[in-house]
C-alpha cells in the first residue's frame, strides 16, 4: 500500500496493527488520497470527540442490527439488515482511526472496540436499547438514521478533511438506511390492525429518546420533518418530544443494556487479546 492510503496511514504505528479485524486488509479505501494532516484551524480535543461518539454510536448500532440474523421476518430482510450493519461497522472502523491519530493516544480500532468498558462508551442510549419487535427496531432505525443524515450532512464540510471524507461517505449510507426503515414504518402503519399497533407501539418507545439525541445534535427541524411525513403516510401519530432527554449516554450514562451487549461483542478480543488472524 502506498503512503497516501488513508486507512493504512490512521493504523500505521499502531500497537495492535489492523490484522484483528474480520474483514482482513487490502480492501479499496474510500477515503484513499485524502490529506491525514489535522489543519491547524481544528481543535484536536473536539476532533477526536466528536469521531469516538459517532463511532461508538455505530458500533452499537451495528452490533444490535447483528442480532436480526437469522431472526428477521424474510431472509432478504435479513440480508439488508446485515448490510446496513455493515455500512455502520464501516463508519465505526475509520471514525475509531482518525480517533486514534488525533487524540494522542495512537491507539488502533481494537482498542476503541474491544477493550474500553460500558462507563467509557460514548454511544447515545437510543442505540443500546434490546432490539424488540421488528417494528421498534424499524422506528428506531428510521430516528437514528434520519438524525444521522443530517448530522453528516453539517460534517460533510467540516475543517477536517478526514471527518468530511468520512460523513460525506455516510450521507450516502445513511440516506438508504432511512429510505428502508421508512418503507417499513409505512408498510407495517399502513398494514393490519395487529401491525399498526405495534408500529404505533415502536413509534411511541422511539420517540421517548428523542431529547436525547437533539441535545447530542440539534437537528430537531430536519428529523421531525421526516417524521411528519412518514407516520402521516403510515397513518400513524407521531408522539409529543419529552421536554427533556431521559440519559445523556454523551456523558457516560448508559442503560443496563450496554454492559451485556459489549460483554458479546468484546468476548474473543478479550479472551485473546494478543491473537491475530
Amino acid at each position: 500500500m502506498s503512503d497516501d492510503h488513508v486507512y493504512m496511514s490512521l493504523a500505521e504505528g499502531h500497537d495492535d496493527g489492523d490484522a484483528r479485524w474480520a474483514f482482513g486488509t487490502g480492501f479499496e479505501d474510500p477515503l484513499h488520497g485524502i490529506s491525514t494532516a489535522v489543519p491547524d484551524a481544528v481543535d484536536r480535543g473536539e476532533l477526536a470527540a466528536t469521531c469516538l461518539e459517532l463511532a461508538d454510536d455505530a458500533l452499537v448500532t451495528a452490533q444490535r442490527l447483528a442480532e436480526w440474523t437469522t431472526r428477521a421476518p424474510e431472509l432478504e430482510e435479513e440480508v439488508a439488515l446485515a448490510n446496513i450493519g455493515l455500512d455502520f461497522l464501516g463508519q465505526a472502523r475509520l471514525l475509531y482511526a482518525r480517533c486514534g491519530q488525533v487524540d494522542g493516544s495512537q491507539r488502533g480500532e481494537d482498542a476503541y472496540a474491544y477493550f474500553r468498558d460500558a462507563d467509557d462508551f460514548r454511544s447515545v442510549r437510543l442505540a443500546e436499547l434490546p432490539n424488540g419487535d421488528f417494528a421498534f427496531s424499524m422506528a428506531r432505525l428510521l430516528v437514528f438514521a434520519a438524525w444521522r443524515l443530517a448530522h453528516f450532512e453539517q460534517l460533510a464540510t467540516h475543517a477536517d478533511p478526514v471527518l468530511a471524507a468520512i460523513a460525506a461517505k455516510g450521507v450516502k449510507e445513511m440516506t438508504y438506511h432511512r429510505q428502508y426503515a421508512a418503507e417499513w414504518v409505512v408498510r407495517l402503519g399502513d398494514g393490519t390492525d395487529k401491525s399498526h399497533r405495534r408500529m404505533q407501539a415502536g413509534l411511541d418507545q422511539v420517540t421517548a429518546h428523542l431529547g436525547e439525541l437533539f441535545a447530542a445534535h440539534d437537528a430537531r427541524t430536519a428529523v421531525l420533518a421526516v417524521l411528519r411525513q412518514v407516520t402521516e403516510a403510515a397513518g400513524l401519530t407521531l408522539p409529543d418530544v419529552p421536554p427533556t432527554p431521559v440519559g445523556h449516554g454523551r456523558e457516560g450514562d448508559h442503560t443496563a443494556h450496554l454492559a451485556p451487549l459489549l460483554a458479546e461483542l468484546q468476548s474473543v478480543a478479550r479472551a485473546h487479546p494478543e491473537a491475530t488472524w
